[in-house]
């Protein structure tokens, strides 16, 4: 093949200049007016010399840059002619340039909309990801961040910026003092997660992926966010679909990550929810920022003092545990061991400042202290109506607490259930299990399993439909419920899954004694550790069958009821038992919202009564 040709040299050269964009274009366009004004100038010079060179040039120039100079020249011949064609090479260039600037500021704002510039920020939490949980944690952040003046959120995520935008001004209408700032870019890329400046960031967040395979998404994330040349310094949460992908993302994310179980988690706590009722309440007041919350706490003037010292030195904090020197979390430990230095306090409380060190002694009645002993697990009854990702752990749960001899019985017409029944069936150690296939929104079949007899039933979204539908069908398996009891005059003890926050409203009318809204309480758990990573260990003991778990016990087990007694008292008596105390659910407010009758974090210095059917909320080992 011969050389290039000289005129195929400059194409190519002026093909590259031109490609470089609209600053590119503007320097052509300027050259080519100056030298559109020396010839002009120069046309004039040759055939009218009356204004001299560097006149001319100005008169030239000014028939470019303004057509309408041309109606004031009086000059004829040959200098009109000159100035006739440079006005209208003028406009050329003009109009040019008019659609060159329109270009590039179009092409600048389509930019600006996709979010492709740096997020200058510091100290920011970072959320990748885009899903229904985000608006949950956006809410909760803002409440935490309540209290700064310049809060910031960096969303990263597959979408438009400005529907991002849109969407959130919609669904949260106040953001207080937080600025959420949103980009557009794939979560699992080094390059566009860059973009939202994790290295600077306090945390980051990774949610749920709406793909069909989450947990690859979040395997992805985390490894773009941890060895991705970012720089990561802060702490890094997220949630697993599925339990075996576990050791696979806490590989991925290293010792900077914090990754939970999402179905092992909901399991637990649907099972320990299904035995208490107002359990949920109490985890969702933990876990949200709207209330009390869980801080750590160095009180130096405690070391060396027994904890139960401690247990009584708050009035408007309630002590939960301790969280060791070398990052042990122990929740209600021994009151009889001592506070060493280093070690810090697991307290509830409204807010930091709340947090003082009371010196006043407490004032304990015992005369309505009661020592009793409660009674010893009997046989249960329950009743599993539905069927999805987390039943197997559910039943795995179940087997850990109830008592040997106990029954549970699944209903399902879920195409997944019939085989994972027939599999875990022998591995129950303490229950039975039996399976029934069958739509769970037959009437006719509900009476046919005389729900009345269970001690326990649970309710669970489907995952072989869409959400909402699976909301609907579980909406009308607690409707028919409801009028069963109704119609029997009985009550039974009903926890429901709901896989839309939004639906919950509408499942009041049901009157289940408790809601769980997967999503809504991973979102919650997963904002609470990205401001405070210690809380990893405190949920995780407190979602364990190991360990000291949270109770609704009967009140009467502890004070007489019908007398007016101070939360000390309480906190008292419960140590005496070995559990520790930090609230109180009234039975007659269990259907009131906002809290349902759950009372946490009292203060310890007002009386009041409880009455026989009232819980107290203690941390036991059983």
């Amino acid at each position: 093949m011969s050389d290039p040709t000289f005129k195929q040299r400059a194409r190519y050269w002026f093909d590259n200049t031109m490609s470089k964009g609209t600053k590119a274009l503007i320097g052509w366009l300027t050259v080519i007016t100056l030298a559109l004004t020396a010839i002009g100038a120069l046309f004039l010079v040759v055939v009218n010399d009356a204004d001299g060179f560097v006149g001319t040039l100005w008169k030239s120039f000014i028939h470019i840059l303004d057509a309408g100079t041309i109606t004031g020249d009086d000059a004829g011949g040959p200098a009109m002619v000159v100035m006739f064609i440079t006005t209208i090479g003028g406009l050329v260039i003009l109009s040019s340039l008019v659609g060159v600037l329109t270009t590039g500021l179009d092409a600048k704002l389509e930019e600006l909309r996709k979010g492709r510039s740096l997020v200058v920020e510091k100290d920011h939490t970072v959320v990748l990801g885009w899903s229904d949980q985000v608006f949950i944690v956006i809410s909760e952040l803002v409440e935490a961040n309540e209290s700064e003046k310049r809060a910031v959120i960096a969303i990263l995520a597959d979408r438009d910026k400005v529907e991002m935008e849109d969407e959130i001004r919609t669904k949260i209408a106040d953001l207080k003092s937080t600025r959420v700032v949103c980009r557009t870019g794939d979560p699992a890329d080094p390059d566009s997660i860059g973009l939202v400046n994790p290295s600077q960031a306090k945390s980051v967040i990774i949610l749920t992926s709406a793909e069909e395979d989450p947990d690859a998404q979040l395997v992805r994330s985390l490894l773009a966010v941890t060895q991705g040349g970012n720089g990561i310094k802060c702490h890094v949460v997220g949630a697993v679909a599925e339990g075996r992908n576990l050791p696979a993302a806490r590989l991925a994310g290293g010792r900077a990550a914090h990754i939970v179980d999402a179905n092992d988690l909901m399991a637990r706590l649907m099972v320990q929810t299904c035995r208490q009722s107002g359990l949920s309440v109490v985890y969702t007041d933990l876990l949200d920022f709207g209330g009390d919350e869980i801080y750590m706490v160095e009180e130096p003037g405690l070391f060396g003092r027994p904890l139960s010292q401690a247990l009584h030195s708050y009035r408007t904090s309630s002590f939960m545990g301790v969280l060791t020197k070398e990052g042990r979390c122990i929740i209600n430990p021994p009151t009889s061991a001592s506070l060493q230095p280093g070690d810090k306090l697991i307290l509830l409380a409204a807010d930091d400042s709340a947090i003082v060190l009371d010196g006043s002694r407490p004032v304990i009645d015992e005369s309505v202290i009661v020592a009793r002993a409660d009674a010893g697990n009997r046989p249960e009854r329950t009743l599993i109506l539905g069927w999805n990702a987390m039943s197997r752990t559910i039943l795995e749960q179940l087997d850990q607490y109830v008592a040997p001899g106990s029954v549970t019985d699944v209903v399902t017409d879920h195409p997944d259930a019939p085989e994972a029944v027939r599999k875990i069936g022998p591995t129950m150690r303490v229950q039975g299990l039996n399976f029934k296939e069958d739509d769970t929104t037959d009437r006719v079949l509900l009476e046919s399993l005389n729900p009345g007899s269970y001690n326990h039933i649970i309710a669970l979204c489907s995952d072989d439909v869409a959400p909402q539908l699976a909301d609907s069908k579980t909406l009308v398996t607690l409707l028919h419920l409801r009028d069963m009891a109704q119609r029997s005059n009985s009550r039974f003890k009903v926890v429901s899954e709901m896989a839309d926050d939004r639906n919950r409203t509408l499942a009041q009318v049901t009157q289940a004694d408790d809601f769980i809204v997967s999503d809504k309480l991973i979102s919650l758990l997963l904002t609470q550790t990205a401001e405070n990573p210690h809380l990893s260990q405190v949920f995780g003991q407190l979602f364990s069958p190991d360990g000291s778990e949270i109770y609704l016990k009967p009140a009467e087990h502890y004070v007489r009821p019908g007398v007016p007694v101070n939360f000390y008292t309480v906190a008292e008596s419960a140590r005496r038992r070995g559990e520790t105390a930090f609230g109180y659910r009234v039975v007659a407010l269990a259907k009131q919202a906002p809290n349902y009758g759950v009372h946490l974090n009292p203060d310890k210095g007002l009386q009041f009564m409880l009455q026989p059917g009232d819980k107290i909320i203690v941390l036991a080992e059983d």
